[in-house]
């Protein structure tokens, strides 16, 4: 089997399902695990994917998805070319593992893929608390846009204990000016900025952002960075996301 993956979350669904040696060339957003990504073909960025690149390489399946706008555009070249894709759109975290269960299907490997997304449900213990802290997970600072309810990220935030103030939002995300920053009040800010690395998250662009002093989360300087790798790419890779959020939401219950 020949696999082209167009989505760093689904070269690490592939992965992880331990059929990394049957890809053959992926995006260049695409980094985890190095040891298998490094030697591949990258294809482009996700937004600029080449699809006779993609045709060339004959592959069996290409595996997209509708996560970041502008995908649309990718998928429909790669359908008009006539290759056989497979489109993940999580929504909710059950959507997560359907595509993980369904990717497996297609790689024909699907008692891996029941096991991957056990593994994950085993490791993301349910610590639901409708009392929990408010947690806004930003994928961008300027403007201000954060993950709303039509996102796994509300489904995560709220298995390790928090909660999303903008989970009754409709949309995958929003963006979110200052009165309404100090409406919504979370309790934590979660910088999960895109397309940038963890080591050059800035708290202080969010400490300091005009309109948000009263926000209680800048208030309590409670503003802390977790790789958007961690919490943006809906894979096996979420469990990591889990477990740092699950940290700050004790850190808040019990800040001795």
């Amino acid at each position: 089997m020949r696999i082209v993956s167009h989505t760093a979350s689904n070269t690490e669904i592939v992965c992880a399902l331990d059929m990394g040696h049957a890809l053959v060339g992926v995006d260049a957003d695409s980094d985890h695990p190095p040891e298998t990504v490094a030697p591949l073909a990258k294809l482009g960025r996700d937004l600029d994917f080449d699809t006779q690149a993609v045709r060339n390489l004959e592959p069996d399946v290409v595996l997209s998805s509708l996560t970041v706008p502008g995908h649309e555009k990718v998928v429909e070249s790669l359908r008009a070319a006539g290759l056989p894709v497979y489109v993940a759109d999580p929504v909710s975290l059950d959507d997560v593992f359907a595509d993980i269960r369904a990717i497996a299907e297609l790689l024909e490997v699907p008692e891996r893929g029941e096991q991957l997304v056990a593994d994950m449900q085993t490791a993301m213990p349910e610590r639901a608390d409708p009392a929990g802290p408010r947690i806004a997970v930003e994928w961008w600072p300027k403007p201000v846009i954060v993950a709303a309810g039509a996102s796994w990220i509300t489904d995560l935030v709220a298995r390790a204990g928090g909660r999303n103030p903008w989970a009754e939002r409709t949309d995958k995300s929003c963006t979110v000016e200052p009165e309404e920053a100090r409406t919504m009040a979370p309790e934590i800010v979660v910088m999960s900025w895109c397309g940038v690395a963890e080591a050059n998250y800035r708290a202080r662009h969010v400490l300091e952002r005009e309109g948000w002093g009263e926000v209680p989360a800048v208030r309590e300087r409670r503003v802390h960075p977790i790789t958007e790798a961690h919490l943006g790419r809906p894979g096996p890779r979420l469990v990591e996301g889990y477990r740092r959020i699950a940290a700050l939401v004790d850190a808040v219950r019990d800040p001795a």
